[in-house]
């Protein structure tokens, strides 16, 4: 079972975070204000809609974290990290290239994706 208060104060939480009012949160997740307020007065508990909405909505909360506490929020940082820490090789030959007096090598190549994920190949 969800305790209602530490709920209350990750949402607020997450809220914060995100820079965003009681209010501006409800528009984002598209639930009524009045959820929103009900939920942190404590009158309701929150929806197994309510949470995925939140969690759909803003990718670096984490469904155990928001619920319980458990794991670390934002989570994004610990995808950045896992990432970074296997970064697999190109398979590309090394292109020399002449610009102007100075010749450049590729080191690495970035890939960043609209889920907010990225990839990074190094030579």
């Amino acid at each position: 079972m969800v305790n209602t208060s530490d709920f209350t104060t990750r949402l607020q939480k997450v809220m914060e975070y995100h820079h965003l009012t009681a209010s501006l949160f409800a528009d984002k997740i598209e639930v009524q204000r009045s959820s929103i307020s009900h939920i942190i007065s404590g009158r309701n508990k929150p929806s197994l809609d309510f949470i995925l909405k939140v969690t759909t909505t803003f990718k670096d909360v984490d469904i155990y974290w928001l619920l319980n506490g458990k794991g670390t929020f934002p989570k994004e940082i610990e995808i950045a990290e896992k990432q970074s820490s296997h970064v697999p090789t190109l398979p590309f030959e090394e292109k020399k290239i002449i610009n102007s007096d100075t010749e450049k090598k590729i080191q690495r190549i970035v890939l960043f994706y609209t889920d907010g994920t990225f990839e990074e190949y190094k030579k």
